[in-house]
């Protein structure tokens, strides 16, 4: 039989002919918990036990069943009841919609406008950069959370300006990160060559220097992920996203916060929903900026 100090090597080589998203265990647990995630937001309606939206005060703040009861399946109150004597479990797969769509939609457009923004003051400099870099230093002087707050107030309470007020908190850092890597990329041979050859700006800038730094706006729109989910979670918490009879987990928490001491399932499970949720989104983002990363690639 071969020995333990042979057997290493032949494990190691095992483990290198895996493609490398495989070798991360980050890209590995973060991307299975997303993949649940929306696989459970997908088939919500399948998936619900009871109905999210239906009420029995006779089973206000039912304690938790769980899944066995006298040893056979139990889909009733598996995760207790809240303050209406609606199903906690039901709610909280209902309520992956509502965390999925808004962390994707705010996302994206922080995604878009930071790209164009920092895209335009990295590669043009002067006094465009001047004008929209003082603009994003406003932004960012100012707490994240208290901003959102007054843009919602200012708009309205609800979830489509909820996710704009989120966005717009989250462009300054997606701007600034982009304008570095343009800075970085607009001086090398590739760029001057496609000038040499008479390409127009918004050719070089869109064709050549964005293409170049995808990676790492593409790490920092994962982490951006779970940063928006929470900022939607608060939003909720406080009345000022998602509205009745719409369901999301900050609001869960809100509705469940009364009766803490009595009832702690109503807010547990929909925080360690949001806290797993956050983990899954760092995870992928730390696991690709691994796999990105050219500097980090010869120490696998």
């Amino acid at each position: 039989m071969p020995s333990a100090a042979a057997a290493a090597p032949a494990a190691a080589a095992r483990r290198r002919r895996l493609p490398r998203w495989l070798r991360n265990i980050n890209v590995l647990v973060g991307g299975t918990l997303i993949l649940l995630l929306v696989a459970c937001a997908v088939f919500a309606p399948f998936l619900t036990p009871m109905d999210p939206n239906g009420q029995d005060l006779w089973t206000r703040y039912e304690p938790p069943h769980g899944l066995l009861v006298d040893g056979r399946l139990n889909t009733q109150y598996v995760l207790g009841g809240d303050e209406l004597g609606r199903d906690v479990l039901s709610r909280l797969i209902m309520g992956s919609r509502v965390s999925l769509v808004v962390g994707l939609i705010a996302t994206g457009i922080s995604l878009v406008l930071g790209v164009l923004l920092g895209g335009l003051a990295g590669y043009f400099g002067g006094w465009i950069d001047d004008v929209i870099m003082r603009v994003m230093d406003v932004l960012l002087a100012l707490p994240g959370i208290l901003l959102a707050i007054a843009i919602v107030a200012a708009l309205g309470p609800n979830i489509v300006n909820a996710m704009l007020a989120i966005a717009i908190v989250r462009v300054p850092t997606m701007a600034r990160l982009v304008r570095s890597e343009v800075l970085s990329l607009r001086e090398l041979e590739f760029v001057e060559a496609a000038r040499a050859l008479g390409s127009s700006h918004a050719r070089i800038l869109f064709r050549h220097v964005l293409t170049n730094s995808w990676a790492p706006v593409l790490v920092m729109s994962t982490m951006g992920m779970g940063t928006a989910i929470v900022a939607e979670a608060s939003l909720s918490f406080l009345g000022l996203g998602t509205q009745p009879p719409a369901i999301s987990w900050g609001r869960m928490l809100s509705v469940g916060r009364e009766a803490f001491q009595t009832a702690p399932h109503v807010t547990l499970y929909p925080g360690l929903a949001i806290t797993l949720t956050v983990l899954a989104f760092s995870l992928l983002g730390d696991g690709l900026r691994d796999l990105l990363d050219s500097r980090l690639r010869g120490r696998e």
